[in-house]
């Protein structure tokens, strides 16, 4: 239900064209060696008889991508299991705007879409690729005689998207903030402010099963403790009432294995609050996903990255 509110939620911002101009993205530094998360979805067509073919050409466009070093396909399977066959089915909606929630949803970092059309006696296949990080959106086109011989066409906009993916890997990924600027970063916001004493606890999973050493709480104590907060063990915490507590619940999961390679996804929910229980000072969450050789790595990564992602909004909020 929450899934089909949240593509109902995206279907009511209307269809984007195909259209490439975009917002200006920021300067971008991605791990060149990590290939990109992507998502390949339904092709619109303007022809109702022709509705099948973009599903037929977004099957083997992504059986084409599949063989790309440089691409880590989320699976066309996982998909219909995320979204279900019917919210997959609606992926023409899928604009820049859109993009962040659905590669959210699915774990994908570039999203892949178009439409294919016939005119002038040949068939045209127009591939949007998004960036579900920094709204950058780009276009290729390939044309073929017909339907009959498509398959040629495909396989070379599969070559340029993956060629473009390489290309303009700074411009389709967020920056990857490195630790010392990031504290240098939180620690101009709470220059000169009164920080109160904070005691941090996040229950976590993966697959299930506890973890002896969570990632979240982890990485904010850590994160919290530099930029000057005083971070209270649980006996501290227990004998003072003007503690701000952090507290809340991560867990993680296999995403998708593909040669050597492992994602796995991650979300956090975080509640902060006074000790005493009289006053919410925040209330958030955040889906993230990470790919490393080794599984557990993987889910450690995806977490740490929610875990920043929401110290970015928790620390204003503690300073306020």
């Amino acid at each position: 239900m929450k899934t089909k509110l949240i593509l109902c939620t995206m279907l009511a911002l209307g269809l984007a064209g195909l259209g490439f101009t975009t917002p200006a993205a920021v300067a971008q530094t991605p791990e060149e060696s990590a290939p990109l998360p992507m998502a390949v979805f339904d092709f619109q067509t303007t022809d109702r008889s022709l509705e099948k073919k973009g599903g037929e050409v977004a099957a083997l466009l992504n059986a084409r991508l599949s063989v790309s070093p440089d691409v880590f396909l989320v699976e066309r399977q996982e998909i219909d299991k995320i979204l279900g066959e019917q919210e997959a089915g609606l992926s023409g909606a899928i604009s820049a705007d859109t993009a962040a929630k659905v590669g959210a949803l699915v774990g994908a970092k570039v999203i892949v879409t178009g439409r294919v059309f016939e005119s002038g006696g040949k068939v045209y296949v127009v591939a949007k690729i998004m960036s579900t990080e920094t709204g950058r959106v780009y276009g290729e086109l390939t044309t073929a005689k017909d339907f009959n011989t498509i398959d040629p066409a495909v396989e070379e906009l599969a070559g340029k998207i993956a060629q473009l993916t390489k290309k303009q890997a700074v411009n389709l990924v967020a920056k990857v903030e490195d630790s010392a600027a990031r504290i240098d970063r939180l620690k101009k916001i709470v220059e000169g402010k009164t920080l109160p004493a904070v005691y941090v606890s996040v229950v976590e999973q993966h697959l299930a099963r506890p973890v002896i050493d969570p990632a979240v709480q982890t990485e904010m104590m850590i994160v919290l403790k530099e930029i000057g907060f005083p971070v209270l063990t649980s006996e501290e915490a227990a004998r003072r009432t003007d503690v701000v507590v952090i507290s809340g619940e991560a867990f993680s999961e296999l995403g998708m294995r593909r040669g050597n390679l492992v994602s796995c996804r991650a979300r956090v929910e975080i509640q902060v609050k006074q000790a005493d229980g009289k006053k919410f000072l925040h209330i958030d969450r955040q889906t993230d996903v990470a790919i490393d050789i080794a599984e557990h790595i993987a889910a450690k990564k995806a977490l740490e990255n929610a875990a920043l992602k929401l110290l970015d909004r928790i620390v204003p909020e503690l300073v306020k």
